[in-house]
């Protein structure tokens, strides 16, 4: 039997091991959990057993507040709206500030931004804040408690929050 190097041996058999992972077929990816807690960024605001949004987490800033607020404003409004790539031409683009109280319930509502066209679209946005409200207890973030978002309507006359672009 021919002498053969034990590190060129090792090495062969290290090699033969790794062909043989290698074509042995993958597991199956793990099952995804149909829900995800709210907290994690795009996470989907999950539903009580009537329907109705589940109660909004607590935020410790108004970063938190914004995310929540995006994501409730798309759960809220699921006929109204879009998640995918933002068009290049859109419908309306109408801007809200959005003050709330400490319990994250809505205190005003102001216009930062009327579109130029299809106005119909500003008061789909103000519904559908109404809709997504409350947003969360907001007493231990900073004052003020308000935010803005855009409205990116496509020809739909659905929305996406530019937040959820963020």
């Amino acid at each position: 039997m021919p002498f053969i190097d034990k590190r060129v041996q090792r090495s062969t058999v290290a090699a033969a091991a790794l062909l043989t992972a290698c074509s042995s077929p993958m597991p199956p990816p793990a099952p995804t959990p149909a829900h995800v807690p709210p907290t994690v960024p795009g996470a989907i605001v999950p539903r009580s057993s009537s329907g109705a949004l589940s109660a909004p987490a607590a935020v410790r800033n108004m970063s938190e507040l914004r995310q929540q607020a995006a994501r409730r404003l798309v759960a809220a409004n699921p006929n109204g709206t879009y998640t995918g790539t933002v068009p290049d031409i859109l419908l309306a683009i109408p801007v809200l500030e959005i003050e709330l109280n400490s319990d994250g319930s809505i205190r005003r509502i102001e216009v930062l931004r009327k579109p130029g066209q299809a106005p119909e679209t500003l008061q789909m946005a103000i519904d559908a804040v109404r809709r997504a409200a409350p947003f969360g207890d907001v007493s231990r973030a900073p004052k003020p408690w308000k935010f803005a978002e855009t409205f990116l309507f496509n020809n739909e006359r659905k929305f996406k929050p530019r937040t959820l672009d963020e």
